[in-house]
């Protein structure tokens, strides 16, 4: 390979997630609050020059983390979800302590469906220290994680994803009509205003769905992030759902009605 190739392949190449800075990550959680932030918004509200703020969206569409339109920039694109080793270190402190909340509602001995989603693969870790439960997952990195642990794991069949070890397809889904579980632990790539659950994957939906319909508590699993994000296949409405654990208060209008929809609210953020 010449010395030109090989200059070429290193720009290309994606810098790695954490070198964030603090303020690109903020930047990020606004956007994911607002939809779309203006450039010069940005700059007053951090404080820096609009160069400055548009080099912090050049390097968060470089993760496609955001989507950089005319003016500002937006959510990423509602037909197609951020790669998945990338998801994994965002917000990776606030998954964990999603998860760590979650396994202290889960009692030994219990019967789950974990499916796939970088936070219900941090429950799966925080699950290793309960004893004697059944877990049943379409998940290989769940599988994988809990398989050294007291517990009995069955794996569902069907197509295993490359890109995160993933299994969906009719297999799976009639595999998950079998079963009748105490929980349904699920995440989400976005919660609609009207309490739509959404995903990007129409086969990972329909595996979804059958653990929500044979669960007898779900349980969602989300960061803040997820409510008002754009996805394009419909799960589940709200009200199917027993609660929500999550980082931060949502806004006034989903807590309003998760209470209508009777949907319990867990968050690990302080008051």
């Amino acid at each position: 390979m010449t010395d030109t190739l090989k200059s070429t392949k290193r720009k290309k190449q994606k810098p790695n997630l954490t070198s964030l800075s603090k303020r690109q990550r903020e930047i990020l959680d606004v956007v994911s609050e607002e939809g779309f932030a203006p450039i010069e918004s940005l700059a007053q509200q951090f404080e820096v020059t609009p160069q400055t703020i548009r080099r912090d969206i050049n390097k968060l569409c470089e993760h496609q983390l955001l989507q950089r339109f005319h003016g500002g920039a937006g959510r990423f694109s509602s037909v197609e979800n951020v790669d998945y080793n990338d998801r994994k270190n965002i917000l990776y402190k606030e998954k964990r302590l999603i998860a760590e909340m979650v396994g202290k509602h889960i009692p030994d001995r219990a019967s789950l469906f974990i499916n796939l989603g970088t936070t219900t693969e941090e429950v799966a870790k925080t699950l290793t220290g309960h004893k004697g439960l059944r877990v049943i997952t379409n998940n290989l990195n769940v599988a994988l994680i809990m398989s050294n642990n007291d517990c009995e794991v069955i794996v569902a069949g069907g197509m295993v994803r490359q890109r995160d070890k993933g299994i969906t397809g009719e297999a799976t889904v009639e595999f998950i009509k079998q079963f009748k579980v105490d929980f349904g632990i699920i995440g989400v790539s976005g919660i609609d205003a009207d309490g739509t659950l959404l995903d990007y994957d129409y086969h990972e939906v329909r595996v979804a769905r059958e653990i929500i319909n044979n669960a007898r508590n779900v349980f969602l699993v989300t960061d803040h992030t997820k409510f008002k994000s754009n996805a394009m296949v419909r799960i589940a409405d709200l009200s199917e759902i027993d609660a929500i654990f999550t980082d931060k208060k949502p806004p006034l209008v989903f807590r309003e009605l998760m209470q209508s929809k009777e949907v319990d609210l867990f968050v690990t953020e302080p008051e």
